[in-house]
């Protein structure tokens, strides 16, 4: 299939896969670059976090474009879905990665929440995970019940 034949949320999720596969290596230079330099021979735990995710939204985000391929659903509601699992996925590696930059912290979710020198409302964090988990399951099952649907003649 030509580039240009396919939808912008096919286009976005597989670019999004190729960005956290790069971001994925990146932070497993910067983890093998901590553990060379440690005591301990480790990474610092968030750098690991990041690492690994990276590495499994890279496949997620690929998942999400064959699902958005082969939904009925418009393509702007297709799109949406998409961007809303892209965004989480970018949401989550970033505070990872912010994480471990700052060495703040080794559990996001130990009260205080704390983000460098500063403590966040517990709201905060409560609040994002709500939306994550809203954002990220919701769209998903929108995008999986469009491909079923889609599917259905294949199916029976």
């Amino acid at each position: 299939m030509e580039a240009e034949n396919l939808t912008q949320a096919v286009a976005w999720a597989v670019l999004f896969s190729g960005i956290f596969l790069w971001v994925g290596m990146l932070t497993g230079v910067w983890k093998y670059y901590q553990i060379r330099h440690s005591a301990q021979a480790r990474a610092h735990y968030y750098v690991d976090i990041a690492h690994r995710s990276s590495l499994l939204y890279a496949p997620a985000s690929l998942i999400i474009a064959i699902l958005a391929y082969f939904s009925v659903w418009s393509d702007g509601l297709n799109f949406t879905f998409v961007l809303i699992n892209l965004f989480f996925f970018s949401f989550s590696i970033l505070s990872y990665v912010l994480h471990g930059w700052l060495k703040d912290t080794t559990n996001q979710f130990k009260q205080p929440h704390q983000m460098g020198r500063w403590h966040l409302p517990k709201w905060m964090l409560r609040s994002a995970m709500i939306f994550l988990i809203i954002g990220e399951l919701g769209a998903t099952i929108g995008l999986l019940l469009g491909t079923m649907i889609g599917l259905m003649k294949v199916l029976t």
